[in-house]
């Protein structure tokens, strides 16, 4: 019991779910976009310099991106600028990103000899 709350409180803590609005009233929007933007390379960049757990290669990111958190839809975590992108050419009011950080291990290659 003890174990999986452990696991628990780790995936917690790699969690960044949030919504992200497109308007203000007195900040330009690319200059809003362009924080936005920062804010979740800032995070991702601080997700991977934490350090592994035991047998991990790297860490891994799940993504999910959408106009609210009830329609939101798996992504990959290079397809997160274009989904912002798109966003901006829908016209959204926000958008709603979570990126949970995941222990990642390496698969080995098959033998390209045999």
């Amino acid at each position: 019991m003890l174990y999986n709350a452990a696991i628990h409180l780790i995936i917690l803590e790699n969690l960044m779910k949030k919504t992200f609005k497109l308007t203000h009233e007195k900040l330009n929007l690319d200059r809003l976009v362009d924080a936005t933007r920062h804010e979740i390379r800032k995070y991702i960049k601080r997700e991977r310099n934490r350090v592994l757990p035991k047998g991990a290669d790297f860490w891994d990111f799940d993504c999910r991106f959408g106009a609210d958190e009830a329609n939101s839809e798996v992504i990959h975590l290079s397809a997160i600028d274009s989904s912002i992108n798109q966003a901006l050419s829908e016209q959204l009011s926000s958008f709603y990103l979570e990126i949970i950080a995941k222990p990642g291990y390496r698969k080995a290659k098959p033998d390209a000899a045999e």
